[in-house]
């Protein structure tokens, strides 16, 4: 009797051990990156030290501003000048318009004196055919028409020529307004280049492998630190025979080899669309004669649903991950059934 207790439950430990993948081909990931400056300049301060967290928003490191606030003041200068030149076209315009009025007033003031002139011309003409009149006036009132027809063409000359220069003006006011659109994309530039000189957390995470000092001259894209996000999951490499019922969403349990007291527990996010080897910078190509059959690793995305916050957890340390890949009763419940 008791050798039947046994065997019943090694067999009901058995059942339920075999719905657990597990493997020691895992480790803990994050999408670390290189903290680094986007100008140049004298790093002037750094406020972090190695393996600090930060928040986002934080302040790594300073970079001597000087010069970028120089560049800010000149920038401002430049948009001063361009809406000083419009303003000045402005009233340059509108002084032109009274021209075009006063224009305007010539020309009707030697319309009617043409009209006046025609009028006397053609009273004296007929008085001198007539033999009322004498030929020297008729004569001089014809010599006052011409005048007059001069006149008004001289006018009208003169008020296209004000009209003309208006719209010269308003072509210079469009190149005025194109300049100061171009000074306004300098200061903008000018303004984001100095905050470029203050280079802050993007995210919160911790500051690793920190080579940043007061003093040194930092050049675009040189690296001050390595940042580590607080966002970190396993990668487990499975062999592709553990595949067959793992799903994403499967509860996980995980011991990391620094800290083998602590569990653990997570869940599967997601398993990767290839092995591993296909996405290496040489994947295998076995089209040889001699080929010979290897089981894959296919990468395994855990996500950890109560990572302890006491202890420091980082890239590429080592964790033995076991998924149960399919659900089930637990163990105490099988034997209590069969009780």
């Amino acid at each position: 009797m008791l050798f039947l207790a046994a065997a019943a439950a090694g067999y009901i430990y058995w059942d339920y051990a075999r719905h657990f993948e597990s493997t020691d081909d895992a480790f803990i990931e994050s999408r670390q990156f290189i903290v680094a400056p986007k100008v140049a300049g004298y790093i002037i301060a750094v406020p972090v030290t190695d393996n600090q967290h930060v928040n986002a928003g934080d302040v790594l490191a300073r970079i001597d501003d000087r010069d970028y606030r120089i560049a800010v003041d000149q920038a401002q200068a430049q948009v001063s000048a361009a809406q000083a030149n419009i303003k000045n076209i402005d009233a340059q315009i509108t002084i032109q318009q009274a021209q075009i009025n006063a224009g305007q007033a010539q020309v009707e003031q030697a319309q009617a004196a043409l009209t006046y002139a025609e009028q006397q011309a053609q009273r004296y003409a007929d008085l001198a055919q007539r033999e009322a009149g004498t030929v020297q006036m008729a004569q001089q009132t014809a010599s006052t028409l011409r005048q007059d027809q001069a006149a008004l063409r001289n006018a009208q000359a003169s008020l296209a020529v004000a009209q003309r220069q208006v719209d010269a003006l308003k072509a210079q006011r469009t190149s005025a307004e194109a300049s100061l659109a171009q000074a306004n994309a300098q200061l903008a530039q000018a303004k984001l280049n100095l905050s470029y000189t203050t280079i802050r957390a993007a995210q919160a995470g911790r500051i690793a492998d920190l080579t940043a000092a007061a003093g040194q001259f930092a050049q675009p894209g040189t690296a001050l630190a390595m940042f580590v996000p607080d966002e970190i999951w396993v990668t487990a490499n499975y062999k592709e025979t553990q595949l067959t019922d793992m799903r994403p969403g499967q509860p996980a349990t995980m011991r990391i080899d620094a800290y083998p007291g602590r569990l653990i527990r997570g869940h599967v996010d997601s398993v990767q669309s290839g092995s591993g080897t296909a996405f290496s910078l040489l994947p295998a190509q076995n089209a040889t004669g001699n080929y010979v059959k290897i089981v894959q690793r296919v990468p395994v995305k855990i996500i950890m649903d109560d990572a302890p916050s006491d202890v420091a957890l980082g890239p590429g340390m080592s964790v033995v991950p076991s998924v149960r890949v399919l659900p089930g009763r637990s163990l105490y419940e099988r034997i209590a059934a069969l009780l």
